[in-house]
C-alpha cells in the first residue's frame, strides 16, 4: 500500500476519497477518479444533461441513485419552463431517475432529507451540490456532462485538493446562526480562498450544531471557490436521519485521533458575530453594525444555503404580532413542501402572513433571478448564497447577504439592523426556539420513482419547439490568429458570462438563443461581434483572476464556444468552469507572468501556433502567444492532464467519446 492510500483513513476527506478511489495517486495537485455512488440534476442544468446522455447513447443510468430535480425555473411566465420540465420528467422516465415535481423543493435539501447518505459520493450539475457534505458525503459540484459520464458509469475525475482543517470551539452566541459561521471564513479569506481544497469541519464546537446548521455552512463553502465540504457523521447526522425515517443509511465517519490535514485553522464560535456580505460579492463581509442603518426595500428569506424549519420559524417568531413597515417587501421562499407544511403545522404560516409578509412557491426562484427582483437603486437582503452584480434580475442591484435573523430585524426596522440591537430596542429577552413538528412531514409523493428497465425503454422524450439539439463541436485547429474580443477582471462570475434571470434561463436548452445573452452584462456587443468572425478566426477571451466564479452551469462553456471562442488566457480560474470549458474543447491557458495580462488590450490580434503538438503526450505545456497588434510575445501554460488534452483537441469530452 503506497503513502497516499495509507493516509487515506485520518480526515473524513480521505476515508471518504480512498472508498471510492478508482485511479490516481492521493497526492494534492494529482488527478484521481472517483466512482460516483449518486447524482443531482437541477432543471437549470438537466436539460443539457438529458440531451448529453442522447449523445453518450446512454440506456439506462449506472448510478445506484440519480434524481432530477425541477427548482430553479418554475415560474411559468410563457410555455417554455412547461416545455423544459415535460422533456425533463419524460427524460427521468426514459434513462431510470427519480423526478422531483415542480414547487417540491430545493434539490439540496431536498436530497438531503430524501436520498443522503453517509459514505456516498454524490456529483451535482449544481455548484452547491458541496451541501451534502452535511451528512458526511464527499458532494462535489461539477460541469452537467461530468454529471452525465458519473450517470453513464465513468469515473468523476478531479484534481486531488488539499484538505484543510477547520477546528471549531466555543458554541454560538445569542442572535448568532450557522451563517454566520460560513461568513466569517468568507471575511478571512474571500472567494479564493477555499481554491482546490476541501473545507473539512471537526472539533467540539461541532457537538452544538445541527445537520441542517452544518448544511447551511458547507452550502457556501462554494463562495469560497473549495472543491467541497465535508463534516464527519457522527449523533447530529444520526439524530437528523432518524428523524426523516432514515435511520437505517446511517453509519459512523469520523477523522482518527491522530488525523493530520494540509492547512488548519480554528474559529471559536463564542466569538462571532452577526455578519453580513455587502453588495456585489460574498467575499465582501463585515459586521452587520459597521452597515446598520442603510435603508433596505427587500428582505428575502430562503435558499439552499439558509433552507431548515429553523431559519423560517425564527423570523416567524419575530414577526409575530408585528407588521413589517410600508416601503419593505419581506419575502418568504421555502425551500420545500415539507417545510411548508410544518411552518404551516405549527402556526408559523400564519405568523408570517399575518405580519405582512409574501409567500412564494417552494424552490430557488429569487437566488436564480427567477422572481423577487428588486428595485433599481434600492437595498435588498437576502439569506442567499450569492450576490453578484444583476444576478438577481436587476442589472444595478444592491443585494446583501445575511442571517435569517439579521433579514427579519432589518426588515422589521426598515433598514439594516443587528438582531441583538433590534432585540434590545423591542425587549426580546432572548432568541426564539421554535420546536419543529415531531415527526417532520415527509412528502414523497411529488417525488416520482424510476420506472422498471421494460417499461422505461418504451418513453419517447417530449421535445418542444424551444429544446435544440447539442452544438457540433469541431476539433482544435493547430494555430490561432483570431481578436481578444474580450479583457474581463478578477472574479469574473458564470452569472456574467452566461446570466440566470427570467430573461435568459427559459433558453437553458436552446444554445443558439441562449448564446444572444453570453458576455452581455461585461460588453453588450460581445454577441455581434463574435458572430462576425466565429466561421473567419474565431476569438479569444483574456482574463483576471479566478475566472468563472459561481455556478456550475455549462452553459458558461458552451454558449461562448457556440460563438467562436477557441480560447481563454486568464491568471487562473475557478475550478468547475475550467473543467467546463476543457469539456466542450475551449483550451484554458494561463499566463506564466501574470503582468502580461496588462500588456494586452482588447482587440489585439493574438497569435499561437504548434497546439497540437503541445497537446500530444509528453507535449510542453508551455506555448508562445504573439501579440500582432503591439510586435510581442507572451509565455502561457496549460494544466491539461493526457485525458484532458486529447478532449480539448478533439473538440470536447463528447466529440473525443465518439467511435
Amino acid at each position: 500500500m503506497d503513502l497516499p492510500r495509507a493516509r487515506a483513513h485520518g480526515t473524513v476527506t480521505q476515508r471518504l476519497i480512498g472508498d471510492h478511489l478508482l485511479s490516481g495517486r492521493m497526492d494534492p495537485g494529482e488527478e484521481i477518479a472517483l466512482r460516483v455512488d449518486q447524482t443531482l440534476t437541477q432543471d437549470a442544468t438537466g436539460t443539457l444533461v438529458m440531451q448529453e446522455l442522447e449523445a453518450l447513447d446512454l440506456d439506462r443510468v449506472r448510478t445506484e441513485t440519480s434524481v432530477q430535480y425541477v427548482d430553479h425555473n418554475i415560474l411559468q411566465a410563457d410555455e417554455r419552463n412547461a416545455e423544459d420540465h415535460l422533456f425533463l420528467r419524460s427524460a427521468a422516465r426514459r434513462f431510470g431517475l427519480w423526478f422531483s415535481k415542480p414547487g417540491n423543493g430545493v434539490s439540496h435539501p431536498t436530497h438531503m432529507h430524501h436520498f443522503g447518505a453517509p459514505g456516498k459520493t454524490l456529483a451535482g450539475s449544481d455548484s452547491h451540490t458541496c451541501a451534502a457534505g452535511s451528512l458526511g458525503m464527499l458532494a462535489i459540484g461539477t460541469g452537467g456532462l461530468e454529471v452525465a459520464l458519473a450517470m453513464a458509469g465513468r469515473p468523476l475525475h478531479l484534481t486531488m485538493p488539499k484538505v484543510w482543517g477547520i477546528r471549531l470551539t466555543g458554541e454560538l452566541p445569542p442572535w448568532v446562526s450557522a451563517k454566520d459561521v460560513i461568513l466569517e471564513l468568507l471575511r478571512r479569506h474571500g472567494v479564493q480562498g477555499g481554491v482546490h481544497r476541501v473545507l473539512e469541519y471537526h472539533g467540539p464546537g461541532l457537538a452544538s450544531l445541527t445537520a441542517m446548521d452544518r448544511h447551511v455552512i458547507a452550502n457556501m463553502g462554494a463562495e469560497l471557490g473549495a472543491t467541497t465540504t465535508v463534516f464527519p457523521s457522527d449523533g447530529a447526522v444520526r439524530g437528523f436521519l432518524d428523524g426523516v425515517g432514515r435511520g437505517d443509511d446511517f453509519i459512523e465517519i469520523t477523522a482518527a485521533e491522530d488525523a493530520s490535514y494540509d492547512l488548519d485553522e480554528e474559529i471559536d464560535l463564542s466569538s462571532l458575530e452577526p455578519l453580513i456580505a455587502r453588495p456585489t460579492s460574498p467575499g465582501n463581509v463585515v459586521p452587520v453594525r459597521e452597515a446598520a442603518g442603510e435603508p433596505i426595500a427587500q428582505a428575502v428569506i430562503g435558499s439552499s444555503a439558509n433552507p431548515g424549519f429553523r431559519d423560517f420559524a425564527v423570523p416567524a417568531a419575530m414577526v409575530a404580532g408585528r407588521q413589517v413597515p410600508a416601503g419593505v417587501s419581506l419575502d418568504i421562499n421555502p425551500t420545500s413542501r415539507e417545510i411548508l407544511q410544518d411552518l404551516t403545522r405549527c402556526g408559523a404560516t400564519f405568523d408570517l402572513i399575518a405580519a405582512g409578509a409574501r409567500i412564494h412557491q417552494s424552490g430557488c426562484l429569487g437566488c436564480i433571478g427567477m422572481g423577487q427582483a428588486p428595485a433599481s437603486g434600492s437595498n435588498s437582503l437576502r439569506t442567499f448564497p450569492r450576490n453578484f452584480p444583476g444576478r438577481s434580475g436587476t442589472a444595478d442591484d444592491a443585494v446583501w447577504l445575511c442571517s435569517p435573523e439579521t433579514a427579519t430585524a432589518s426588515a422589521l426596522t426598515g433598514a439594516i439592523a443587528d438582531p441583538r440591537d433590534w432585540a434590545d430596542r423591542v425587549s426580546v429577552a432572548a432568541p426564539p426556539t421554535p420546536d419543529a413538528p415531531d415527526p417532520p412531514s415527509n412528502n414523497d409523493a411529488m417525488l416520482e420513482p424510476p420506472l422498471p428497465p421494460a417499461e422505461a425503454a418504451s418513453v419517447r422524450l417530449v421535445r418542444g419547439p424551444n429544446i435544440s439539439a447539442l452544438p457540433e463541436l469541431d476539433p482544435l485547429p493547430d494555430s490561432m490568429h483570431g481578436p481578444v474580443l474580450l479583457k474581463a477582471g478578477d472574479d469574473v462570475s458564470t452569472d456574467e458570462i452566461s446570466p440566470a434571470g427570467a430573461a435568459a434561463l427559459p433558453y437553458r436548452s436552446n444554445i443558439p438563443k441562449l448564446a444572444e445573452f453570453t458576455l452581455v452584462r461585461l460588453d453588450p456587443d460581445y454577441p455581434r461581434r463574435a458572430e462576425a468572425v466565429r466561421e473567419d478566426t474565431g476569438h479569444l477571451i483574456v482574463a483576471g483572476a479566478n475566472y468563472g466564479q459561481g455556478s456550475s452551469r455549462e452553459h458558461a462553456a458552451i454558449a461562448p464556444r457556440y460563438l467562436g471562442l477557441r480560447a481563454v488566457i486568464a491568471k487562473s480560474y475557478a475550478r468547475i468552469h475550467w473543467q467546463n470549458l476543457v469539456n466542450f474543447g475551449v483550451l484554458p491557458l494561463e499566463f506564466e507572468d501574470p503582468a502580461d495580462y496588462d500588456r494586452i488590450g482588447p482587440d489585439d490580434r493574438l497569435h499561437v501556433s504548434g497546439l497540437h503538438e503541445a497537446l500530444a503526450p509528453g507535449g510542453e505545456p508551455a506555448l508562445r502567444v504573439r501579440n500582432a497588434t503591439r510586435d510581442e510575445e507572451y509565455t502561457v501554460r496549460h494544466r491539461l492532464s493526457p485525458r484532458q488534452r486529447e478532449a480539448v483537441l478533439a473538440g470536447g469530452i463528447i466529440p473525443a467519446l465518439a467511435p
